[in-house]
């Protein structure tokens, strides 16, 4: 029970590893508010989760819905503790295929996103004198790859976000970090694997089973593997850690 009463917002946070994220926390005794632009599915995913789970509504490319939601999410939980930036978005293709509303896309949600719901949980949590903001970047965020500009620079600028309000706000005692992991199974990789069916002329189902079998620890990733490492950073354990990003990739990455 390293979280026993402190409160989380996760957005993203109806299915995968938001979802996954919201179920360890509230084992460990948080109360959580599942925010996702899908209030059908977060309201689903509540009800599975118990009455320590709170669907809240969030479009993060939208400030009057940030607002909203974080507003909501103080209403019921009282204040917030932990905030997971987890929403993100995924395309790929060659440069020159690359088009402007999927870059848009991708900086709204991912980049902006996590910008400005960091902004509002720090607005509330600055009054308080403490909190946790923890980022989702990527091994992607690390270094670039062929058929995926737009996702590489997005992850990577969570990683330099992540270090910037990292410094700023631990003057106000919130820690800011970020997680970046490898390779992690899920629905979403069916759309990866067709992704890379198309660019790169591979089967269905051929890349996802290349990837997973190059991971030095013998598999893909899956939601749980990345649970410890976010419960850790939000505990009082991680308190002199600012401004880092933590690899839960199967070794994947060697920073």
């Amino acid at each position: 029970m390293r979280l026993q009463g402190k409160t989380a917002l996760i957005t993203g946070a109806a299915r995968g590893i938001g979802l996954e994220f919201a179920r360890a926390y509230i084992a460990e005794g948080a109360s959580v508010a599942i925010a996702d632009i899908n209030l059908a599915a977060s309201q689903t995913a509540a009800a599975n989760l118990g009455p320590q789970a709170h669907a809240i509504t969030l479009d993060v490319t939208r400030q009057d819905s940030i607002d909203a939601a974080f507003a909501d999410a103080i209403a019921r939980l009282g204040h917030l503790d932990i905030l997971i930036n987890n929403a993100a978005l995924f395309t790929a293709a060659p440069i020159v295929e690359i088009s402007r509303a999927d870059y848009d896309k991708l900086m709204a949600v991912n980049v902006a996103g996590t910008l400005f719901c960091t902004q509002a949980a720090a607005r509330h949590m600055i009054p308080r004198g403490r909190g946790t903001i923890i980022n989702m970047a990527s091994q992607a965020g690390r270094r670039g790859e062929g058929l995926v500009a737009v996702y590489c620079a997005t992850k990577a600028a969570v990683i330099s976000l992540t270090q910037s309000a990292g410094l700023d706000l631990i003057r106000h005692g919130i820690n800011v970090n970020a997680i970046a992991p490898g390779v992690v199974d899920g629905e979403h990789w069916d759309g990866v694997d067709a992704f890379f069916a198309k660019y790169e002329g591979k089967a269905p189902g051929q890349k996802k089973r290349e990837v997973g079998a190059a991971v030095p620890f013998g598999r893909m990733g899956n939601a749980a593997d990345l649970t410890g490492m976010a419960i850790f950073l939000a505990s009082d354990e991680a308190k002199y850690i600012v401004a880092q990003c933590f690899g839960v990739d199967g070794g994947n990455w060697m920073a």
